[in-house]
């Protein structure tokens, strides 16, 4: 459950599978973990390399952009004066996330990753 697979093309990448991760969201590790303050609760998505013949790359020939799905997001900081910032993603947009920092974290076999708001490097559009 919550195995965001998406295809990439030799010639354009292409991420797929990102409505029914939105779905699913709703369900699972949302239940049982709430992020925090500025926190904000990703699945990296994962890609498959294939040529546009059809033919699958191996392993070592995929290149993985650091996009994830966001599953969940916390209330956001208070700033000095008590008042609340609010957050730059919602739950199901796709977002750029650093290659290093962040916490990484196992739930049911599947790992989620753990940023604050302010470590994302941007949203991915949709077209």
């Amino acid at each position: 459950w919550l195995k965001p697979l998406g295809t990439q093309a030799a010639s354009s990448p292409r991420l797929a599978g990102r409505e029914s991760t939105a779905a699913m969201a709703a369900s699972g590790i949302v239940k049982r973990f709430a992020p925090l303050a500025d926190r904000i609760l990703v699945q990296k998505l994962k890609t498959e390399a294939k040529t546009a013949s059809g033919i699958l790359l191996p392993e070592t020939a995929k290149t993985s952009p650091n996009w994830a799905k966001v599953l969940a997001v916390g209330p956001g900081r208070l700033t000095k004066e008590g008042e609340l910032m609010p957050m730059n993603v919602k739950v199901g947009d796709t977002v750029v996330t650093p290659e290093y920092g962040g916490m990484s974290m196992k739930f049911d076999n599947e790992e989620y990753h753990v940023y604050r708001d302010e470590d994302l490097m941007g949203i991915i559009q949709e077209e």
